[in-house]
């Protein structure tokens, strides 16, 4: 028996109906261009003997094997094959008597997978057994000779290679069937030789057949019942059928009323959605300015209370020194009149004193002139008129008399003020306690305003700086959601760069574990991108660790979310090329795969592991001499992904059209990258933030207070200002001035 044509349809790359014919009996190849669908053509073959491994045709869920995953309008793959069954001695069992034999396999979207054989439908069991009976067992491990498996079949031991033949052979499934009849038969014989030992005994065999006695009744009892139930159903029946009818009637009208009022709840819920974007777009702007507002407020209504208190307390005080003060200030008005006459008189005095001594300065002159007559023998007079001595001397002794006179009455002037400074002074004295008290208020509010204003000088902050880091943790926030949708984004389109653990163990050191080998890499020439991902294959996905014990926490207590595969530095044993393979491919196009990736030096044994024993071409041509060149006998992989490898395996084919996950790479880490510059900036902003909490609310707090003590001092200093004790005190310094000059004329 073997293939006679294939039908496609719907299945992966071959979107409409596509018939092959021409197989040949003995051999057949399929050759092609990259990317025309090759590979499609024996995964179909695979699909429809019943594949179970699905790896082996490239895909992770039977609707993968559907066209664009049902997304191009297909939602079903279906693979029809037929067989020629012309020659009887190698016919499936049963089917004798058929030259042909169509067997056909659909798998629908969200619907399920079935067989047809010639048309009919058949089960799962019952198409592998038509398989097997001709030695197409594709579940057979060694059905499939895939890359890299020719070694391991040269290698196999004696048992390996027995199964092997069975299965091609198909005697395998009778040897299954075989094993599988023989466990049936020992269950039955011990279930018998369990029911012989029960009926030894009389006493027994009694018991068992009155035990069946009663369980024929029960059965008969049984029908009769089913049968009553059955009349009674019936019955409730036909009275549901009329009830049945009234419900779907208040259904439809439900129906009916429930359409209405999910068009009435869409329609209100359009409505506020409206109303709340509003909202929120008029409060948030409003709240912000009335928080700004209310905060204003509140320092203000606290400065305002501050000072009322502080007036109503002056009030009181103002209000029992009014009353003295009123009484002084009566007595006050008194002296004020009698001082003011005095002080007009002292005043024209002082005026008089004044004139008497420009005209003494006169007579001084007038004296000199005189003298100097005098000294010559004579003298005149005021008149001009000569005198003698006698008369001048006569004259002389008038106006000392009457300077005399002058000098007691500036004495008596000198007395008069001493006596009313002291009167004034015992008067200050008695007002000095209220002026006292006023003053050492002042002092002390003055003393504590400096102490407010020392204490925010040690503070260090500069006014606003909370609110400027506030704005700033803001932005980096908005930054940091932002580059994390678009990490997210980015790490969606490639799931296996995902490697999240859990700390195996209280203060675990999480630098041991280095990571996916993926994140690891840096791809110096994007050009090479592709080629190193096929050379790295599935340990592109490896976790690199720096011990086995570290490797045995996590997948012990990590709680991974998949498998991993650990690479433990420790451990590794790479292979590597040596120096006279690099030296005879010294050329520009091809090179070793470890020198194109980039990583921190402790990696290495990891990335020789990977990348050590492998070459990268730039054509096809290249890639086939290196590799089967006799000095070199090295696996070469070309820029587009194929494989070159001495060992007896070749791979290539078309590759996905998608980017290069190496390639991507370099992009996710510019955006982690950046993501974690902006998530350490919001830590440092938090932790300024925290650290600056206490410290402004103090500022504020501080700086409230000083406000209040400002503006108590500028009370008291207008107080004190505008005391009787502050105005007497101006009037005395006024008398200590007079009597000082009253002193230096006498």
């Amino acid at each position: 028996m073997h293939i006679k044509s294939i039908i496609i349809e719907g299945f992966k790359s071959y979107a409409q109906r596509t018939e092959i014919n021409g197989f040949d009996p003995l051999f057949n190849a399929i050759t092609g261009l990259n990317g025309s669908g090759k590979s499609n053509i024996l995964d179909s073959i695979c699909f429809l003997l019943g594949i179970s491994n699905l790896t082996h045709v490239r895909a992770s869920n039977l609707q993968d094997l559907v066209y664009k995953n049902g997304q191009g309008g297909i939602t079903k793959a279906t693979v029809s094959i037929t067989f020629d069954n012309s020659n009887k001695s190698q016919s499936p069992l049963g089917f004798e008597t058929h030259d042909e034999i169509t067997v056909t396999r659909q798998v629908v979207i969200g619907g399920r997978n079935k067989y047809l054989i010639n048309g009919v439908n058949a089960n799962n069991t019952r198409v592998q057994d038509l398989f097997c009976s001709v030695g197409l067992n594709v579940n057979n491990p060694h059905f499939l000779i895939m890359q890299g498996r020719i070694t391991k079949v040269l290698n196999m031991k004696p048992p390996e290679i027995l199964a092997m033949i069975e299965e091609a052979a198909g005697t395998r499934m009778y040897e299954c069937k075989k094993i599988s009849a023989q466990k049936t038969i020992e269950k039955k014989e011990a279930k018998l030789n369990e029911i012989q030992t029960v009926c030894l005994t009389s006493r027994e065999r009694s018991s068992y057949l009155e035990y069946q006695k009663l369980m024929r009744e029960i059965q008969h009892l049984s029908r009769l019942y089913v049968a009553w139930l059955f009349v009674c159903a019936e019955e409730t029946k036909v009275k549901s059928a009329g009830n049945l009818k009234v419900m779907q009637d208040n259904i439809t009208k439900m129906q009916a009323t429930m359409a209405e009022n999910d068009s009435k709840v869409r329609e209100l819920s359009a409505q506020i959605q409206e109303l709340q974007k509003k909202k929120d777009q008029e409060v948030n702007g409003v709240l912000k300015s009335l928080e700004e507002s209310l905060a204003d407020v509140q320092r203000v209504d606290a400065k305002a209370q501050s000072a009322l208190d502080l007036k109503k307390q002056n009030l009181k005080e103002e209000t029992k020194k009014r009353k003295e003060l009123v009484k002084s200030m009566e007595e006050d008005k008194k002296m004020l009149v009698v001082k003011e006459k005095e002080v007009s008189k002292l005043t024209e005095q002082l005026r008089a004193v004044q004139e008497e001594g420009q005209k003494d300065s006169a007579a001084l002159e007038a004296a000199e002139q005189h003298f100097k007559a005098v000294s010559a023998g004579l003298s005149t007079n005021e008149d001009g008129e000569e005198a003698t001595i006698a008369g001048q001397m006569m004259t002389c002794k008038n106006d000392m008399s009457k300077a005399d006179t002058e000098a007691k009455q500036a004495q008596m002037t000198l007395k008069h003020a001493q006596a009313e400074l002291k009167t004034k002074q015992a008067e200050v004295k008695k007002m000095d306690s209220g002026y006292k008290k006023d003053q050492d208020n002042l002092e002390a509010v003055r003393s504590s305003r400096q102490k407010l204003e020392a204490e925010i000088a040690k503070l260090n902050y500069e006014d606003g700086k909370e609110e400027s880091l506030l704005e700033q943790r803001r932005q980096l926030s908005r930054e940091v959601s932002k580059l994390k949708e678009t990490y997210e984004h980015l790490v969606s389109r490639f799931p296996n760069l995902r490697f999240d653990y859990k700390d195996p163990e209280r203060g675990f050191d999480r630098s041991k574990v280095k990571g996916l080998l993926a994140n690891l890499i840096t791809v110096q020439d994007v050009s090479y991108a592709a080629a190193l991902e096929v050379v790295a294959g599935g340990r592109l996905y490896n976790i690199v660790v720096d011990t086995e014990v570290t490797g045995k926490k996590l997948l012990e207590k990590g709680e991974l979310q998949r498998r991993y595969t650990i690479i433990p530095l420790n451990k590794i044993s790479a292979k590597t090329l040596n120096d006279k393979v690099v030296n005879t491919v010294g050329q520009d196009n091809v090179h070793t795969a470890l020198s194109l990736v980039g990583y921190e030096s402790d990696l290495r044994k990891a990335m020789e592991y990977v990348f050590g024993s492998t070459l990268v071409c730039d054509t096809l041509d290249n890639a086939k001499k290196v590799a089967f060149d006799r000095q070199v006998m090295t696996k070469t992989v070309t820029l587009g992904g194929d494989i070159f490898d001495p060992q007896g395996t070749l791979s290539g084919g078309a590759r996905s059209q998608s980017a290069s996950v190496l390639s991507s790479l370099q992009e996710v880490k510019e955006v982690q990258d950046n993501l974690n510059s902006k998530e350490s900036q919001l830590q440092e902003t938090e932790r300024q933030l925290a650290s600056l909490k206490g410290t402004a609310e103090k500022y504020r707090q501080l700086k409230q207070q000083h406000e209040l003590k400002v503006e108590e001092e500028q009370i008291l200093q207008a107080k004190v200002q505008q005391s009787s004790f502050h105005q007497q005190q101006e009037e005395l310094e006024r008398l200590r001035k007079a009597i000082v000059a009253n002193q230096t004329i006498h």
